[in-house]
């Protein structure tokens, strides 16, 4: 049977059983939450557009101008913009062939033979500008990193490593444990002669 733990917010007093894998999941996406706070460049690097180059389209390529494409081109290098445009292809023809429900993010092949990728997401979601973009950008690529599914990522590093807990809540664990602590005194009888004050 699961421990019996204090649900601290809204009621202090009650208690409630928790399944303790759930619980292990929890701390497992929480600690793989605080190693992206603590990592920021984990979202820069090039290695992610090519995790996910359909939403990489629509969030970010599609919103650049002509003389950031060629920046990004310049940087990339001959062999990474291939790569890039390889898997990018590939992306969008397994998405015509093999449609994900669950993916905003749909491709649809034009009269001509071209495929596009395209957010279907309600309008107000479609990023207009380069910072909406890099916004849903970033919350997609975390969604996936806590989900475990960055394939390239050995997250044994992240998941069982406490170093990652999260610093208030291991703050409001230690004061809850200190508050249960009870006063206790080694000597026989009862205290007596104690003023608070250092007389030696």
């Amino acid at each position: 049977m699961a421990p019996f733990v204090p649900f601290a917010s809204a009621l202090p007093n009650a208690y409630f059983e928790v399944d303790e894998e759930r619980a292990a999941r929890v701390l497992v996406k929480n600690r793989r939450k605080r190693y992206l706070d603590t990592h920021p460049e984990y979202f820069e690097s090039p290695d992610r557009e090519l995790e996910d180059p359909l939403s990489y389209e629509a969030l970010i390529r599609r919103l650049l101008t002509p003389a950031e494409r060629e920046l990004d081109r310049r940087r990339k290098g001959y062999s990474g913009v291939l790569e890039s445009d390889i898997l990018r292809s590939e992306a969008k023809l397994d998405a015509v062939n093999n449609p994900d429900p669950n993916n905003p993010i749909t491709c649809h092949r034009a009269a001509d033979g071209s495929i596009s990728a395209v957010q279907e997401d309600d309008d107000e979601d479609i990023p207009m500008t380069k910072e909406e973009g890099e916004q849903k950008w970033r919350e997609r690529l975390e969604m996936k990193f806590v989900r475990g599914e960055d394939a390239g990522f050995d997250y044994s590093e992240v998941d069982w490593n406490p170093a990652y807990n999260d610093p208030e809540l291991e703050r409001r664990r230690e004061e809850e444990w200190f508050g249960q602590e009870e006063e206790d005194w080694d000597g026989e009888g009862e205290r007596t002669g104690e003023t608070g004050v250092q007389d030696f």
